[in-house]
This record gives C-alpha cells, structure tokens and sequence, in this order.
C-alpha cells in the first residue's frame, strides 16, 4: 500500500519549500512546525545528509472533524509534509490522507480523508504547474 503522494520538482531546493509553504496555505494549512532534518543530524549526529525539511501542515477544520471521530486519529492525521533533495531535483511528499481510513477502518473518516486528499492534491499540483517561474 502506498502511503505517500510526491511530486518531483526542477527547481533548487529553497524555492521549492518557500512555493510548498505558499500551496499549502492556499488549501488552507498552516505550518505548525518546521523541522530541519538536515542541520538537526548535523548537530547532534555531525551526519551530513541532502536537504530535508518535514513540515508540520494542519487545516484547522479537518482536523477537528478528524477528531470528533475519533480521539486516537492524531497519531495519524496527515500532516507531515517532507520537502526534500532527491539526486537533482526536489522531492514534496505528503501522507496520504486515505491511510487514516485504511488503517483505522472507520467510514466516517472517509470524508475527511477525501477532502483532506483533495486539497493536498490540489497544492501538489499548483506546484507542478508552469508559471511565470518556470
């Protein structure tokens, strides 16, 4: 079972997580957390690794609706969002809402599953799409 939704992108690494930051607040996430994976294993591990970024995105209203349903469902709302160097282009991945209701088999998360998708697919695409950046 796939988990993740990715796109690959052309752009260098800095523009790629300022234009993730600004598609996700389109579909209404906030950036909640941001963690540099990068410079955290570099300081505590002195590892060098690729540019990595997780993003911790939230949209306010799917996620109470999340919660209503069930209490436990945080462990699996989706909202990392991993932006990060795969060989010369930048990766963008987020957890695939749909995972909620695979694992957790109740229906009534399904539509917050679905508009959930929807809007990570929507931000997913916007930066797919040739603009006047390229």
């Amino acid at each position: 079972m796939r988990y993740d939704r990715t796109v690959h992108l052309d752009s260098d690494f800095a523009t790629a997580l300022a234009r993730t930051r600004d598609a996700l607040a389109a579909q209404g996430f906030g950036i909640l957390t941001e963690i540099d994976v990068t410079a955290t294993l570099k300081a505590k591990l002195d590892r060098d690794m690729e540019d990595y970024v997780i993003l911790g995105a939230c949209n306010p209203p799917l996620a109470h609706r999340a919660l209503e349903t069930d209490r436990s469902i945080g462990l699996l709302l989706p909202c990392n969002v991993v932006v990060r160097r795969d060989g010369d282009r930048t990766a963008v991945q987020a957890l695939d809402p749909n995972t909620m209701v695979a694992l957790t088999e109740i229906d009534a998360l399904r539509p917050v599953a679905e508009e959930a998708t929807r809007r990570l697919d929507a931000a997913l695409a916007s930066l797919t799409a040739r603009g006047p950046e390229g």
